[in-house]
């Protein structure tokens, strides 16, 4: 207990909001049993049980939204939360194949050009309003609307024609054939037109207060604690098992790992540290939980501020690229359960270019390039200059452990080739306003989440730098332009790879960011929830969430002190 009791002092020199919550934790490690699970409760958690509706699911995440209009946030916090409230025309099976959600049938027309969709009958949005064809139309307005500044704007943009023949038919005509067309319509989060017409979607209340469709509605949120979701009754995909979800806003991954240890939480994302190491020689966490790992769409790395010198110079972008070891970075933060990429897709996929091959590790390379762009250390101090000012700069993150020491492995090697380079962590919803929508950073690391389709057009284009939208490091390369409009409209999967295989070339060749990995998902979640699929199927751990369920023997009390210690 002494090593837990230091871990928590620690914590709140750092985070004294959760003194109140972290001192209950250590009461309850030192001297009071009542968070321990019995032998009985643990041989519970191992029973087989019927599916059965009921109890109350607790997550956590580091970053509170900005808001619940995902297409505004553009934001995983967001996207989290707004997942459960509203729907999409269409979705992915547990096989990553198309299938309907919004819909009951859709029909692509001979020339490709025009998709035609078929509402369900009697939607209906959980105020009791119908949900209708006006909707989907009202949101294609909405998010292709230049006041709107989505960050995905770019992919509904290309559509010159909707049309609602009647309530429960909506259609969409392109210039010509798009082959992400069906993918986007996976993406786009339905709005309510009844309540949100003639509103600012940026400053709009229904972004605090939303009213979906799906699964689940909106109870309450309260700054900085915690989002409470509940079973919304008139779902248009039926009832979700689980009646509330329970979003806790815990910006400290630690923190987080504390309440999951005290069963505050059922759920979160795991470092590979609490992963391979301290779940593993616990028995009593590995008795309560359960353990995932799968590869994901999504890769971190450090981005360049390219509207700002000497960023916009390939030589330094190339120097900085072969003086971080990218290797050490995978073995010492992630443990191993990271690989060294070389382009923006998931590794083993046919959209991955196995021709191409990571900078390597070389710091004599990196040198000469910067001498090349002009930079030596003409004092001696170990720093370079040019034009009489030293090549000094800050990393910005967020706070993400992984990423911060991510950061702290660069630093050092950038010092060994004679750049200086700080560190700095913020917390999410600021690094999001203050620093990636205003351009006001030099370089950030951060991640990607991509989606199925190899089209990456909101991210890369030049076209995509407005305040919002995701092409935020300010690149501008005419052939990675042609590229991937030539990608949009291809439709030949052999072809289509060409395209992008070369996007990632050229890409890799220029270097405007550095790929750091492509890392696996980690997570743990308590026994107690049931209907979890192991092995996770192609769409993920998570893809029937609404299926899972507490029995309930295992659900928490409705009152006492971890019901208190939850809110």
């Amino acid at each position: 207990m002494k090593n837990l009791a230091f871990l928590i002092n620690q914590f709140l020199k750092r985070n004294a909001k959760y003194r109140v919550i972290a001192t209950c934790l250590v009461l309850s490690a030192c001297g009071d049993s009542s968070q321990e699970l019995s032998a009985q409760a643990l041989s519970n958690l191992n029973k087989s049980y019927p599916s059965q509706s009921g109890g109350t699911l607790l997550d956590a995440t580091i970053g509170e939204p900005s808001g619940l209009i995902y297409m505004v946030a553009g934001e995983s916090a967001a996207g989290a939360i707004s997942s459960n409230i509203f729907n999409k025309l269409l979705k992915y099976d547990k096989n990553l194949d198309l299938e309907g959600e919004l819909v009951e049938g859709w029909q692509v027309s001979s020339d490709q050009k025009t998709i035609t969709f078929k509402l369900k009958p009697n939607l209906k949005w959980s105020d009791g309003k119908p949900l209708t064809s006006a909707d989907v139309l009202w949101t294609w307005q909405a998010v292709t609307d230049e006041k709107t500044r989505s960050p995905y704007a770019s992919d509904f943009q290309l559509v010159k024609k909707a049309e609602t023949p009647d309530a429960l038919t909506f259609s969409v005509t392109y210039d010509q054939a798009y082959a992400p067309a069906l993918d986007s319509w996976a993406g786009l989060q339905i709005l309510p037109k009844h309540l949100l017409q003639g509103q600012d979607l940026h400053t709009t209340a229904f972004a605090r207060k939303p009213v979906g469709s799906n699964y689940y509605k909106l109870d309450s949120w309260a700054n900085g604690e915690n989002i409470k979701l509940s079973r919304n009754p008139s779902s248009v995909l039926g009832q979700a098992k689980i009646d509330n979800l329970v979003t806790r806003i815990i910006p400290d991954s630690s923190a987080q790992f504390l309440e999951l240890m005290a069963d505050n939480i059922d759920s979160m994302g795991l470092d590979p540290i609490k992963y391979v190491r301290i779940i593993p020689a616990r028995p009593e966490l590995k008795q309560k939980l359960a353990l995932y790992k799968e590869l994901g769409n999504s890769y971190t790395y450090m981005g360049f501020n390219l509207k700002r010198k000497p960023y916009d110079d390939v030589r330094v972008r190339k120097a900085i690229n072969y003086a971080i070891d990218k290797q050490e970075i995978i073995d010492g933060v992630y443990l191993g359960l990271g690989i060294d990429i070389a382009s923006p897709y998931k590794p083993g996929t046919r959209w991955s270019n196995p021709d191409l091959k990571p900078y390597p590790y070389d710091p004599k390379k990196a040198k000469v390039l910067l001498k090349e762009a002009g930079f030596t250390d003409i004092d001696g101090d170990g720093v370079l200059e040019r034009d009489g000012k030293p090549f000094s700069f800050e990393i910005l993150t967020n706070q993400n452990k992984e990423r911060e020491k991510s950061a702290v492995l660069i630093q050092r090697r950038l010092k060994n080739v004679g750049i200086q380079a700080n560190v700095r962590a913020i917390e999410w919803a600021s690094f999001i306003s203050r620093f990636i929508k205003t351009g006001d950073f030099d370089v950030v690391i951060l991640g990607w989440g991509l989606g199925l389709d190899p089209d990456q057009f909101n991210i890369w284009h030049s076209s995509q730098q407005a305040p919002g939208q995701f092409n935020f490091i300010g690149y501008n390369n005419p052939s990675i332009d042609k590229l991937l409009e030539q990608g949009r409209t291809e439709l030949n999967p052999d072809k289509r790879q060409k395209i992008y295989h070369e996007f990632a070339r050229v890409l890799l060749e220029d270097s405007p960011i550095v790929y750091l990995s492509a890392g696996y998902g980690l997570s743990a979640i308590h026994k107690r929830v049931k209907g979890i699929e192991n092995p996770a199927p192609p769409a993920g751990v998570g893809w029937n969430t609404y299926d899972w369920y507490i029995p309930e023997p295992l659900r928490r009390p409705v009152s006492g002190r971890t019901e208190i210690s939850a809110n």
